[in-house]
């Protein structure tokens, strides 16, 4: 434990000494230069090391995951569309792209309404009141996905009838003279998926109130007082004034936790390894990759995702930049 901890201290104190030394040598780059050049390139210089990083880490990456998605599945010859091809028409393939598509649609949304009602609700309390209640309901946020699921397990649990049940639905069940359930094998109408997605929405909702707490304090004062001077009761308040006013932090919320939601993984991974039809597109992309060895499938299933999210990503540019000038 002290060797991993001097040793991660070394690492970081490496990187940052050789940053600084990096930039120290761009700066020295830069003054030798006659006066016009140095200001003219020296910004250049500056965000040279950035864009290296970005083109390294992230653009070569995806030229070759895309480059890739056209190979075999051992990389050893061009296969043209074919993987693509394989995947969607494989049944459990698309059973999975329908589950991870439950999950874009129910789980923003819930955590947009769940935000809202605990951010509408704490803001009538005592200040006291408000911070113990939010400070409850954001503290899921410190957990990590794993420790979540691996805590949400318990919860679903189901021990064998006539045993006693460490589960807390099943034990809740069983008091009132039912047959445990297993919570988590029942595909019946997505059931399970339903369940797994309460489990992510306990911990997003916390973020979701806090941002959206913050955009309805920020609504005016003066203009919810006129409003109620006018005879306007406090639903038509919060949804003709309130809402349009913080309509840019939903739209911000909404796409934070689709992008989340789309990159669900660990989740299911914990829970159920997407047996019992509780599949989603990250964890194929997971065991196709490190479970099938099919590098093809894997690449495919990854430019799949990339081109659904670039959409949301242009809009979210968009919608920032509007904000912006707003």
């Amino acid at each position: 434990m002290v060797s991993q901890i001097l040793s991660t201290a070394l690492t970081v104190l490496v990187g940052v000494v050789a940053a600084l030394a990096v930039y120290w040598a761009l700066n020295r780059l830069a003054e030798a230069l006659p006066a016009p050049w140095e200001h003219r390139i020296k910004p250049y210089l500056y965000i040279a090391p950035a864009v290296a990083a970005i083109g390294v880490y992230l653009v070569y990456p995806t030229v070759i995951t895309v480059v890739d998605s056209f190979r075999s599945s051992d990389g050893s010859g061009f296969v043209g569309l074919d993987n693509f091809s394989r995947l969607l028409g494989t049944p459990a393939f698309r059973q999975t792209l329908l589950n991870t598509l439950l999950w874009i649609a129910i789980v923003p949304a819930a955590c947009i309404v769940v935000g809202l009602l605990v951010a509408v609700l704490t803001d009538r309390l005592s200040f006291r009141a408000e911070r113990a209640a939010k400070t409850i309901i954001f503290m899921p946020m410190a957990i990590s996905a794993v420790g979540s699921a691996t805590v949400w397990r318990f919860m679903y649990a189901a021990q064998p009838a006539g045993t006693g049940q460490t589960g807390l639905l099943n034990g809740i069940v069983t008091a009132f003279g039912h047959e445990p359930v297993p919570w988590l094998q029942q595909s019946t109408l997505h059931a399970n998926s339903l369940l797994l997605m309460v489990m992510l929405l306990w911990g997003q909702a916390g973020f979701s109130m806090v941002l959206l707490s913050a955009a309805i304090k920020g609504v005016p004062a003066e203009t919810l007082e006129a409003a109620r001077l006018d005879g306007a009761g406090e639903s038509r308040i919060f949804w003709r004034i309130i809402v349009p006013q913080i309509r840019g932090t939903l739209i911000t919320v909404w796409i934070t936790v689709l992008i989340t939601v789309m990159k669900i993984f660990d989740v299911v991974y914990v829970m159920t390894n997407g047996s019992f039809n509780t599949n989603v597109v990250g964890l194929e992309f997971f065991n196709q990759l490190y479970t099938n060895y099919n590098y093809g499938y894997a690449s495919a299933i990854v430019v799949m995702l990339l081109v659904a999210i670039v959409p949301i990503m242009i809009y979210q540019i968009r919608h920032f930049r509007a904000e912006e000038s707003a």
